[in-house]
């Protein structure tokens, strides 16, 4: 079997079966939960940075703390996904371009 009909065969199979993407609604997202899973985000800077925003808001009440925490958490996470999607891109981008160069 040459490497067109391999191909041809795999995009078949794929097509056939139904897709499992668990909590994932795209198989990017599923990809980077996959990625998070494996490399922990929380290295000694990241948990220095925290430790001075801790630092920053202390004497606040634990409940006080939460409003500020929380959404830095979210924000951190949407851009920490946003920029692991657009590298998954970028990386599909300079294939797609060494394979097809102008």
């Amino acid at each position: 079997m040459n490497m067109e009909a391999y191909i041809r065969a795999l995009e078949t199979y794929a097509a056939s079966r139904k897709l499992n993407l668990g909590d994932g609604g795209s198989v990017l997202s599923l990809l980077y939960e996959a990625y998070g899973d494996v490399n922990r985000i929380d290295d000694d800077q990241i948990k220095a940075d925290f430790g001075e925003l801790y630092r920053l808001l202390n004497g606040m009440p634990l409940r006080e703390m939460d409003w500020f925490i929380n959404p830095v958490c979210t924000l951190c996470r949407d851009h920490e996904r946003a920029g692991f999607i657009h590298g998954v891109q970028v990386g599909i981008r300079l294939a797609q371009e060494i394979q097809n160069p102008k």
